[in-house]
């Protein structure tokens, strides 16, 4: 054999290898969808979901344990995969309400035991060892709330540990030393990409360890992981990825974890419009294998980490949920007024199975927001349907067209005068279609 054709050999060896242990985005997503346990939205997942969906992994052999108690005495679990050396710690929902990332472990559990036998399954489980905690804080997810039950944010309790989550989770670092570490979260769904009006849908901070920013080689890793989840997810939400801020914070998990030798990798989850939350339950799970299969195959290495240097850092306050542009807005009474301007609404980020709390952010000149819904109320007089439209009120909106003849001091307005429309609890109840769409 002639050295030309050994390494033809050679490269073609190399290239099938590859081939079997490498996962496109794409895979994974359509492995997601055919074999995900989590049926639930996340935000109505509570404990007793959460113990349903654990007994489904130890029916497939993951090893599920019992590490600790919240502060109400509800269990703390751990779930582990994986016989290899490296050792990467993951744990979600340590504010209670922010639940997408628990429902992704899950299914990323369900899958690698599930599929164990595949090549690049197989590798993976001989690379490194995977150890998470679900749900940190189930007293607030009970709740739905950020804090736990003594009101003290978990997130800010690293270096007091007052709290028996915070205790429980330093432990869990401190007696297994993880050489990677996955602090995942949930941000505003308002939250924009730069300066765009684009809402970060993920976000990702590759975490310092102090505040003079000291960078080592975990840290510069976590950044080539971090560029292939980016580089994952830009297939199905570009645009739509951003960069945490990376300010130092001194009481916080994730910064103290780096410090005490457990470079961590921050995700946020936002929100996409359009799209509901298992939808970005699959966008974690695709980011999770993805950067754990880069570990595996080494191709890590090659990443650009300017992929994720270059993402643009998130912003808030220009985006709101709804917009009615060039409505006028009539505050009935005894002394009708209208005033011609803009109407600007928020929406709560509330559980799943709650009716939706829609307020007014703001009314008058609105062009410095951007709404994810805007419509044209430039034909239609408004009307707050419980009081005046200013802002904290409930966004509940009665819609008359223009061309009729309404009497605003009624006082069964809605009764006597039937509105062509009708917004209320964050969707049309009436006249659906009619008030037209404008593109922000």
């Amino acid at each position: 054999m002639s050295m030309r054709q050994f390494l033809s050999f050679l490269l073609l060896a190399l290239a099938l290898s590859m081939s079997v242990f490498s996962q496109t985005a794409e895979d994974l997503s359509d492995a997601w969808d055919k074999h995900h346990i989590s049926t639930i939205f996340p935000s109505d997942v509570r404990h007793a979901d959460l113990k349903k969906y654990l007994e489904k992994l130890k029916g497939l052999g993951v090893k599920v344990d019992q590490v600790g108690f919240s502060n109400a005495s509800r269990e703390i679990y751990q779930a582990e995969w994986g016989t290899g050396p490296l050792k990467v710690m993951m744990w979600s929902q340590m504010h209670g309400d922010e639940p997408t990332a628990t429902s992704s472990l899950i299914d990323m559990f369900a899958f690698l035991q599930t599929h164990k036998d595949k090549d690049w399954v197989k590798k993976l489980g001989e690379t490194m060892t995977i150890r998470a905690v679900p749900m940190l804080n189930p007293d607030g997810a009970e709740l739905y709330q950020r804090r736990n039950l003594q009101g003290i944010d978990i997130n800010r309790d690293a270096v007091d540990l007052r709290t028996p989550e915070a205790r429980l989770l330093k432990q869990l670092r401190d007696n297994w030393s993880p050489a990677i570490g996955f602090n995942l979260h949930n941000q505003q769904a308002l939250t924009t990409v730069g300066p765009t009006r684009r809402q970060a849908s993920i976000s990702f901070l590759v975490v310092y360890g102090d505040a003079a920013k000291t960078t080592n080689d975990g840290h510069e890793r976590n950044k080539r992981l971090t560029a292939a989840m980016v580089s994952a997810l830009q297939k199905f939400i570009p645009g739509h990825i951003g960069r945490y801020g990376d300010e130092w914070t001194p009481s916080a998990f994730g910064d103290n974890f780096s410090a005490w030798g457990t470079p961590t990798i921050l995700i946020e989850t936002g929100a996409l419009h359009g799209k509901d939350e298992l939808y970005l339950v699959k966008m974690n799970f695709i980011a999770f294998l993805t950067a754990l299969n880069s570990i595996a195959t080494g191709s890590e290495k090659t990443q650009d980490p300017f992929l994720y240097i270059n993402l643009p850092e998130n912003t808030s306050g220009g985006l709101v949920n709804l917009i009615f542009r060039g409505a006028t807005i009539v505050n009935t009474g005894e002394m009708t007024q209208m005033l011609l301007g803009d109407i600007a609404a928020v929406t709560e980020r509330r559980r799943a199975s709650f009716l939706n709390m829609t307020k007014i952010r703001g009314v008058g000149d609105m062009r410095n927001l951007s709404g994810l819904e805007e419509y044209d109320a430039s034909g239609f007089y408004v009307v707050q349907r419980f009081g005046r439209t200013k802002s904290g009120e409930m966004a509940e909106f009665f819609f008359y067209k223009k061309d009729r003849v309404i009497d605003w001091t009624s006082p069964e307005l809605e009764k006597q005068f039937p509105p062509d429309a009708v917004y209320s609890a964050g969707k049309w109840a009436k006249g659906d279609k009619l008030v037209p769409r404008r593109r922000p």
